[in-house]
């Protein structure tokens, strides 16, 4: 009988009891080992991540902070009176209006300006680009369809724009689309002269 062929005595049977649980605890420090590595490689990387949101909250809170200065210094730098000059009878002015339904679009105005039976609705940015344009269609578009809905308000809507920087074509494209756009400049502001041909579009 070879040596493989053997019965297994007891005492074979517990050194491969042995064996086996020796294996066994090697195995078991070697995932205790990763596990601890990967915990600290996860700790790191969550670490790191709240770093940045607190960065990206901190941007977003300055960006806020700015658009507010913006729309200060617009109210300061008479864009009342400026609009005035265009013919609009600006009685009042409001910040920041919200509006909206649960069956209704949200939305939110940065500065609401209203004459009689017309109100102008201006989107402002630090900087104005083309794709801040179509954006501000659409929620002039989504307040038309609020006001119809909750007030009946028969006033038309203009829309206008302003930025302290404007970027590309955003004024070309805010004409064409019969907006004002309005730039700021240190502590003035100044509604862009539109080009020949300019009709204001009346939503």
């Amino acid at each position: 009988m070879s040596e493989q062929q053997k019965p297994l005595t007891y005492d074979g049977v517990l050194e491969l009891f042995q064996k086996s649980e020796r294996r066994f605890n090697r195995m078991m420090r070697r995932s205790a080992r990763e596990f601890d590595r990967r915990m600290a490689e996860t700790d790191q990387q969550i670490a790191e991540t709240t770093a940045q949101m607190k960065r990206t909250d901190k941007k977003i809170s300055d960006l806020g902070s700015r658009i507010g200065e913006i729309i200060e210094s617009m109210v300061k730098g008479k864009v009342v009176a400026k609009f005035r000059a265009f013919d609009y009878a600006v009685t009042k002015s409001s910040r920041n209006v919200k509006f909206g339904t649960k069956e209704l679009p949200r939305g939110e105005i940065d500065l609401f300006l209203e004459d009689g039976d017309v109100a102008i609705l201006i989107e402002v940015k630090t900087t104005l680009e083309t794709k801040d344009v179509h954006k501000h269609i659409e929620r002039i578009e989504k307040y038309r369809l609020y006001a119809d809905a909750t007030s009946g308000d028969k006033r038309r809507f203009i829309g206008a724009v302003a930025g302290a920087v404007v970027m590309g074509d955003a004024e070309e494209f805010a004409h064409e689309n019969g907006m004002y756009v309005i730039v700021q400049s240190g502590n003035a502001v100044e509604i862009l002269t539109p080009p020949e041909g300019f009709r204001v579009k009346k939503w």
